[in-house]
Parts: structure tokens; sequence; C-alpha cells
């Protein structure tokens, strides 16, 4: 079902697996797609399996962090598509977790923060532009649990989600007259993500009580898929969803509305 059809999408940091997944799902959907990334090998890896799969799919080498590159490649966008539909930046940023909020610098717990808000900033304004031009668009982002429940030791990686997710609202605020929807993503891990799999081949032992207790924690006592949060991605890009807009959309199995740990099946013989 190609609900995407005629529909151009713009994927920053596209070569990661989150950024990845999402293109591939837009472009399994019908949309155009247009990928970035510093790394152009493995954006280009993404858009040579969007190609072999039928779809379409376009690069270029962009720092989401350079305001200039940015609004040259959305320029480049518009001038060969016409439009820009939808705008998703899954850039990755480093941040510090696991250790006491009281034990991190200054600078190392803001320092992600300010980066998280300027990419995202910049790839949001420059599609909002745009956007509030043709009347129609949607801006997406992404979190994760820490940025919708209070969560022990997940360092400046929390704050950073509160500030994306409020970001998003207040924009959405501001673009909604005209006719431009904007809607964050809150994911609750990925398991099969780039970040999870290293550190399962790197440390299996420790990550196995990791991920039980972040499965424990869940209300359907497992994680969302990276395919899981492309799926919504699709949805919510899609007019389908044309009334939702100013809000995050939970995909953490339940977690952000109550830790359920406590609650265990009970075994039917």
């Amino acid at each position: 079902m190609n609900i995407l059809q005629n529909k151009n999408a713009i994927i920053y940091g596209a070569g990661g697996s989150m950024g990845g997944a999402v293109a591939k799902a837009l472009a399994s959907a019908g949309a155009r797609v247009f990928l970035t990334g510093r790394n152009l090998r493995s954006v280009q890896k993404i858009a040579d399996e969007i190609l072999a799969a039928g779809g379409r799919a376009e690069t270029a080498q962009v720092d989401a962090f350079d305001e200039k590159a940015v609004n040259s490649h959305i320029d480049a966008v518009l001038r060969s598509a016409g439009t820009v539909d939808l705008s998703f930046n899954a850039v990755g940023i480093d941040v510090t977790q696991n250790i006491p909020l009281i034990d991190i610098s200054v600078d190392d717990f803001v320092r992600p923060i300010t980066l998280t808000m300027h990419t995202l900033f910049l790839t949001a304004k420059a599609a909002g532009k745009v956007m509030m031009k043709q009347g129609s668009g949607v801006i997406l982002s992404l979190t994760a649990t820490p940025g919708g429940i209070g969560y022990p030791f997940t360092g400046n990686f929390a704050p950073a989600c509160s500030a994306v997710e409020r970001l998003s609202a207040n924009l959405a605020s501001e673009l909604g007259i005209y006719g431009v929807r904007v809607v964050n993503i809150r994911s609750g891990g990925s398991p099969d993500s780039r970040a999870f799999k290293e550190a399962i081949d790197r440390y299996p032992a420790a990550m196995e009580p990791i991920l039980r207790k972040m499965e424990a924690d869940s209300m359907l006592k497992k994680l969302p898929l990276t395919a899981d949060i492309a799926n919504a991605a699709v949805f919510l890009a899609s007019d389908l969803s044309a009334m939702i807009t100013g809000v995050t959309i939970d995909v953490t199995c339940g977690t952000t509305a109550g830790l359920n740990y406590r609650v265990a099946p009970e075994v039917i013989q």
C-alpha cells in the first residue's frame, strides 16, 4: 500500500540504524527519499538497498550541524522534487549515561543537549520555512523513554529528550496555522539498533540483565524494534494521521505510562 505516493522526504542521519530503517520504510510506502549524512558510504548503502527493492532514493553528503549546508540541500531538493513533504532528523549524538548526575561535569552534561538542539533546530527551521510556503508538510523527531518519565542514571540523555519534545510541541503550535504538522516519536530503546547491538556484542553478559530489566519495566514485556519506530513514522508522514500534531507518539511498549516491573505473567497450566 503506497500511502506515501508522491511524497518527498528528507532524512538526516540516514546512515544510522534508526535513520536507515525509517528511510527504507518510507520508500517502501512510496515516498521519494533524500538521504543525507556526514558519512556518504553508510548513506549510500541504505540508498542501494532501497533502489534494489524498487524504491526511489537519492543521497547527499550534508552536515546537519551546518546551517548553510542544510539550507543548500533543501533548496536542491525543492528544485528537483518540487515539494518537501517530510523532514526527519535521526542524527546520532553521543550522550553520558549509567553514572549519577552528580558525578557528571557541567561541560559533559551540557554538550550533548546543546548539540541535539542545534541540529534539530536547524533542520526543523529549514523545513518549516519551506512547508509554510507550500501549505503542508510534516516534521518528525525522535526521542526515547527518559523524555517522558523520571529514569535514573540516564544522564544528559533525559533532558535532551525533553528539550526535543518541547521544541516539537512549540513548533507545532506556531506552524499548524500554515497546514504544517510537527510530531515527535518516543522510542523505548530498540535492541536491534546499532548502539544496542554493538553493546550486546561487546558486553553480552552485562547487557543481558539490562535488556531483561528494560523489558520488565514495560507493560508489554518487550521492547520496540526499529521496524516498529519506522512503521510509526510512515503512519505519521501519511494523510492517515492528518489530524495529529503537537504531540509525542509513545512507542515504548507502555513504559512511560508506568513502570511495570512488579507485574509478572501468570504461569498457565
